[in-house]
């Protein structure tokens, strides 16, 4: 005797291109579709027609599951012996994406137990799969990992390649990469300035930074923690690495953190103050003293920091700027800008901020065309000077 799929409930592990199409040809067959991506919105589940859970609900609801990720460090093993106890005595698991998904030996003693009713596999750890510890059980289906073995497959993936470079170059939109979230083209117009603006927050702990780090966290409010906070967190990585390493980009910046033992964390928060949303970076460096700087984008899309080490400022980013701590004292603007005049580099903007009044100042000064090292080492002589940077975004 078998089972019907009807009113039976489904649970995806991946709810991206193949996953979608999965959950429509589901919910056709009048199932209860359930799903598990940590990149999935709320919003995009209900455009969809689905419910989006935690891994241990799913696990613990399914009749049915079916894996559809990329193989990688967080998603090996993910049906392990640990997730196959959580899940319903009778449910049965399907696996046409990657093989090592699935703890495979764990999963012949949970069938032979009877505590799943069976299993569809396309897919192994080790392939071409000669041999298996699954081959041979007259509960599972096992097939050579042939699902995109026919004509109309092959001629179509040639053509989803190409129009999802097209779709990249022209409107952002990143569909299917294995090392980048995807943005859909109606997101990509909306996290653009952000990513911009998490690059650029990255680069200016980054361009202050002299020793090694040893963690990052990154605090998102307000509307940025509603966007796709991945790609943010990539984007301000790379810009935080890429002064002392040149090679990083916003692909690997995750993975050459990691290869550095730099910890990397994620807060999301509501909206508290005076922005609609805002990032704010905090650096902590090998010696324990902490960098903190934060920004937002402002309703012209142009992002803008509003605060460096907890002093408030105002200030837009600009190709080449100077950044300057003194002690809060009269006359040292009038000092800085008589050395800047006398080097011929033209002040473009001014902004000042300050935690105390006599207390440490900051200042940061575009000027045109950069500010010469040697100008810079003046500037580090002048009386009240703490701190003198030339930066460049």
């Amino acid at each position: 005797m078998g089972v019907e799929l009807t009113g039976k409930t489904l649970g995806l592990i991946g709810a991206g291109n193949i996953g979608s199409i999965v959950a429509d040809r589901a919910k056709g067959l009048r199932m209860k579709v359930i799903a598990f991506d940590p990149y999935l919105s709320v919003e995009r589940a209900a455009d969809l027609g689905i419910e989006k859970v935690e891994l241990n609900d799913l696990l613990a609801r399914a009749d049915f599951i079916t894996l559809h990720t990329p193989l990688t460090s967080e998603t090996r093993n993910i049906i392990s012996a640990d997730a196959i106890n959580l899940m319903k005595k009778g449910a049965r698991i399907i696996n046409c994406a990657r093989g090592g998904l699935i703890d495979e030996n764990a999963l012949k003693v949970a069938l032979d137990s009877g505590h799943l009713a069976g299993a569809a596999l396309d897919v192994f750890e080790e392939e071409p799969a000669k041999t298996n510890v699954l081959f041979g059980n007259e509960k599972v289906v096992a097939t050579p990992h042939l699902g995109a073995s026919t004509s109309e497959a092959q001629e179509n993936v040639a053509l989803q390649v190409a129009e999802q470079i097209s779709d990249y170059l022209l409107t952002g939109a990143i569909t299917n990469a294995l090392n980048m979230p995807s943005i859909s083209a109606e997101e990509a117009q909306k996290v653009r300035p952000w990513i911009s603006l998490a690059e650029k927050l990255g680069a200016f702990a980054g361009q202050l930074t002299d020793t090694s780090l040893t963690s990052v966290e990154i605090l998102y409010e307000g509307v940025a923690g509603a966007l796709n906070t991945r790609a943010l967190t990539q984007a301000a990585l790379a810009g935080l690495l890429k002064p002392a390493l040149a090679h990083v980009n916003m692909v690997n910046a995750p993975i050459v953190a990691k290869e550095r033992g730099i910890k990397v964390s994620e807060t999301r928060r509501d909206r508290h103050g005076i922005y609609e949303g805002f990032i704010k970076i905090t650096v902590t460096l090998a010696d324990g003293t902490t960098r903190r700087v934060a920004g937002t984008v402002f309703s012209d899309g142009r992002p803008r920091l509003i605060q460096i080490k907890d002093i408030n400022m105002d200030a837009e980013f600009a190709p080449h700027m100077l950044y300057v701590i003194n002690e809060d004292k009269p006359g040292f603007i009038g000092r800085l800008g008589t050395l800047l005049g006398d080097a011929k580099a033209n002040i473009a903007s001014f902004a000042l901020g300050r935690s105390a009044e006599g207390a440490d100042a900051i200042a940061l000064v575009e000027v045109d065309g950069g500010v010469p090292e040697n100008v810079v080492a003046e500037i580090r002589k002048l009386p009240l000077v703490k701190q003198a940077k030339a930066l460049a975004f």
